[in-house]
């Protein structure tokens, strides 16, 4: 009888799995939200290539079309363009290893809940409540060359000779500002490894402890890799703060001197808004938006081999 039953069943053709129908009223709640997003960020990005290939200055009701020109000018014609795209990668780069590196180290130093930790941590997550314009005049005091702290410790501590013109000097000065950036937001993202190190549990250093593990090994084989969710998010918002250091450099040095910390974002800026050359401001925006789309693939990319895992 068994066997009869095995055989019916095996027999019988296989069901269909129902295709499940959605709701109407569910897809009626994606109405809005899809609105918005076509409104305020698909059509916007759209203009933005329809305008790269004109010669609209922002103020006109009518434009010429210009064709690829703009984009041949800004690879082969604009030294401007190119100092500012280097400048924001070096930007970038600097701030995306400095912030990540620092805020790990302070979430490992005080991640024990001591009262010393928990002033330190408020002490040290206190620059992110401030604005950027207000970080941008701190710190453009703190480089002054003539009465700034940061030639006047050198000058105390005997490093007279070692004084620099700090936001002067055109080699380096967008470093100096990307140490702002690292400052302004390390206590910010030393909470999210902070988050991250307080979810591993003590089984797992208790068994590398029993294998004769030591600090180093045990942050390297045990805490280094269950932070990868941690780094993810920490790598991918330093990366968006890094390109979005626009008020920082406006406050602070403007560009200058000789666009030595121009970046794109300021730099499509005073095209737009200062030359008016809408049209191939627009085109430099488009560039932006595609140096943005390469960096976030190989971030992706780069973390997900980190991690062991597939790069699809």
């Amino acid at each position: 009888m068994a066997q009869g039953v095995t055989a019916s069943r095996a027999a019988a053709p296989p069901r269909r799995r129902r295709r499940r129908r959605l709701d109407p009223v569910l897809l009626a709640f994606l109405v809005p939200a899809a609105v918005l997003y076509l409104w305020f960020v698909l059509w916007p990005t759209l203009q933005a290539f329809q305008y790269s290939l004109t010669d609209w200055d922002g103020l006109s009701a009518s434009f010429g079309w210009v064709g690829p020109d703009n984009y041949e000018k800004l690879a082969t014609g604009d030294s401007v363009f190119r100092k500012a795209f280097g400048n924001s990668l070096k930007f970038m780069l600097t701030v995306v290893i400095g912030q990540t590196v620092l805020s790990l180290a302070l979430a490992v130093a005080l991640l024990r809940s001591t009262r010393i930790s928990i002033f330190l941590r408020a002490l040290f997550f206190f620059p992110t409540v401030l604005s950027s314009v207000s970080v941008a005049f701190i710190w453009s005091f703190v480089y002054d060359p003539t009465f700034g702290l940061a030639n006047r410790l050198l000058a105390v501590v005997g490093l007279g000779s070692w004084q620099q013109p700090w936001l002067g000097d055109q080699d380096m000065a967008i470093y100096y500002l990307a140490i702002v950036q690292i400052w302004f937001h390390a206590g910010q993202l030393m909470v999210v490894y902070i988050a991250g190190l307080q979810q591993i549990p003590q089984d797992l250093y208790d068994a590398a402890a029993l294998d004769g593990a030591g600090r180093w090994q045990k942050f390297r084989f045990v805490t280094f890799p269950l932070l990868q969710p941690s780094t993810v998010i920490v790598v991918a918002y330093t990366t968006i703060q890094s390109f979005k250091a626009f008020d920082l450099i406006i406050a602070s040095t403007g560009g200058g001197p000789n666009h030595a910390t121009e970046i794109l974002a300021t730099l499509i800026y005073t095209t737009a808004f200062r030359n008016f050359e809408m049209g191939y401001a627009a085109a430099q925006s488009v560039i932006f938006m595609v140096l943005i789309a390469a960096i976030t693939i190989l971030q992706r990319k780069a973390v997900s081999l980190a991690s062991g895992g597939s790069d699809r």
